[in-house]
């Protein structure tokens, strides 16, 4: 149940765990884990910092070939659902063209579960859209899904308005009704179905008890007021979008490290951080990049954007191992299954969020613009992400990455 402040649970400011629950703090103790394996201490990485100008320049090319104009957006979920060249979403919102707000509570109503449905698909798994004819895999397939999910009006609990998301449809969700939209099969298997249904379902019993952020009755794009209330002159920090996130969100994850009984979500031990714990929060942070449009869209200016980090997984972390810079001394670390919680993986993943900053000034060096025109959220979009993607389909036959890490959906 809520407490009387109207959150699951409630993260006060000087709570021990609060230091945990930010980009800054993600910052930190990845640069801490970074200087760690560039002394030569780690059992698991070399890392080989001549090869930063080289990656740097690779990620340019993938950069001017998928955005001639050099006119980017910001990394997000919306530019899945733009699989193909199809704008999905902008026909489908007409029907909001006269009330900003009600257009960006059915956008966070979309995006929010569609964010949480994007872990690894697997790597045969095809979602056919009939809309466009297009055959969609890994990520691109589940943001074309989810967003069928949605428009279906499987997330409303309101017929009369079948795009928006209730907390009370979200408890019902099932295994059978993501199978479903998602085109699940016997010959078409989707990683951690039932996981991703457990997911949603958490996601509605956390919204109900936290009525302070998404209201009562519970939905999710309520949570639009709840930030616009803190947008004083229409400005809203993007750290304080995170920081909402993790508090609001934080109990929906599976049980994991906890402190002073909060959940710490996507965030890890190792002995090489001053404190202990490796903060990533890398599905908590594409959530909120893929929150700032329909924002924006709303009329809110969004400040220190460059506040959140880059995204520690499969895409920007494999284009580090392809392409030398950090180096596994262990060569099995590239072929067996790992757990999301081993050191080998938080040291990659800690590398990938240090290397990504650095990466970020050389491709804005190599461009020729400033960080204000480019910032880190377009390198990621531009950028790091599908030159991870380019060069792995480059080495390995259907473009898998260099890592195989058992993930139940919630981590990748």
């Amino acid at each position: 149940m809520a407490n009387n402040q109207g959150w699951h649970t409630f993260v006060p400011d000087n709570h021990p765990a609060t230091a945990l629950l930010s980009a800054a703090a993600v910052r930190k103790h990845c640069a801490e884990i970074a200087a760690y394996v560039q002394r030569g201490d780690s059992k698991h990485f070399t890392w080989h910092a001549d090869k930063l100008e080289a990656i740097a320049a690779y990620v340019v090319e993938v950069i001017r070939e998928r955005y001639p104009s050099l006119k980017v957006p910001y990394h997000s979920r919306w530019r899945h659902f733009e699989a193909g060249g199809i704008s999905r979403w902008d026909a489908r919102k007409s029907g909001f063209s006269n009330d900003a707000v009600a257009l960006a509570k059915a956008s966070i109503d979309l995006v929010i579960p569609s964010v949480l449905l994007d872990a690894g698909a697997g790597a045969t798994w095809k979602y056919h859209d009939a809309e466009s004819g297009q055959t969609l895999t890994r990520s691109e397939g589940l943001g074309v899904a989810s967003l069928a999910l949605f428009t279906g009006g499987v997330l409303s609990d309101n017929l009369a308005q079948p795009l928006r998301t209730d907390a009370a449809a979200l408890a019902r969700i099932g295994p059978l009704h993501i199978a479903k939209a998602f085109q699940v099969s016997a010959a078409n298997p989707l990683v951690g179905l039932d996981g991703r249904a457990a997911l949603l379902s958490r996601l509605g019993e956390v919204a109900v008890a936290t009525p302070a952020v998404f209201g009562t009755p519970a939905r999710l794009g309520n949570l639009f007021d709840y930030l616009n209330a803190y947008a004083p002159n229409k400005q809203l920090d993007a750290a304080f979008i995170l920081a909402t996130m993790l508090r609001a969100l934080g109990p929906m994850w599976p049980a994991r490290s906890e402190l002073a009984g909060v959940a710490l979500g996507d965030c890890w031990t190792h002995a090489a951080s001053s404190t202990g714990y490796v903060a990533f929060h890398k599905l908590s942070q594409w959530l909120s990049y893929s929150l700032l449009e329909p924002l924006m869209e709303a009329g809110l200016t969004i400040t220190n954007v460059e506040a959140l980090t880059g995204l520690p997984e499969y895409r920007n972390g494999g284009l580090l191992l392809d392409m030398g810079l950090v180096v596994a001394r262990d060569p099995t670390f590239h072929t067996c299954k790992l757990q999301v919680d081993e050191a080998a993986v938080v040291e990659w993943r800690a590398l990938t969020v240090v290397a990504l900053d650095a990466l970020a000034v050389l491709v804005r060096k190599q461009l020729g613009l400033m960080e204000a025109e480019f910032p880190l959220a377009c390198v990621l979009e531009g950028g790091t992400w599908a030159a991870g993607r380019k060069i792995a389909a480059q080495l390995r036959p259907g473009g898998t990455p260099p890592v195989n890490i058992s993930s139940d959906g919630t981590v990748f």
